[in-house]
C-alpha cells in the first residue's frame, strides 16, 4: 500500500471485499460482464500497489522479490482475462 494512501488496514481489507464479492458475481450469468468491469477497473485501482511493492522490495523481507516483479505483468494477464468475460457470447445474440 501507498504510503500516501490513508487506512492503509481498511483499504486492503475493503479491496479484499469488493474482489470476493466481484467473484461471486461473476459466477452468476446475469452480471458476469458487470463483475468483469468491475474486476478490470479494481485490478487497474490496485496497480500502483503492486508498482510501489516491486520499488520498495525491502519493506517486504517475507516476499521474493522475483514474485512481486512478476506481479506486474501478470496483472495484465488478468486484466485481459477479465476483459474477456465482458464479450457478449455469440450464440446469446443469434
Amino acid at each position: 500500500m501507498q504510503p500516501y494512501l490513508p487506512w492503509h488496514l481498511f483499504l486492503v481489507y475493503l479491496s479484499g471485499v469488493i474482489e470476493v464479492f466481484l467473484g461471486v458475481l461473476l459466477l452468476i450469468p446475469t452480471f458476469q460482464r458487470l463483475a468483469a468491469w468491475g474486476i478490470i477497473l479494481l485490478l487497474i485501482a490496485v496497480y500502483p500497489a503492486n508498482i510501489h511493492m516491486a520499488m520498495n522490495t525491502e519493506l517486504y523481507p517475507d516476499i521474493n522479490p522475483l514474485l512481486i516483479y512478476l506481479r506486474l505483468p501478470l496483472q495484465f494477464v488478468a486484466i485481459a482475462w477479465a476483459y474477456w468475460f465482458t464479450k457478449e457470447n455469440i450464440e446469446e445474440i443469434k
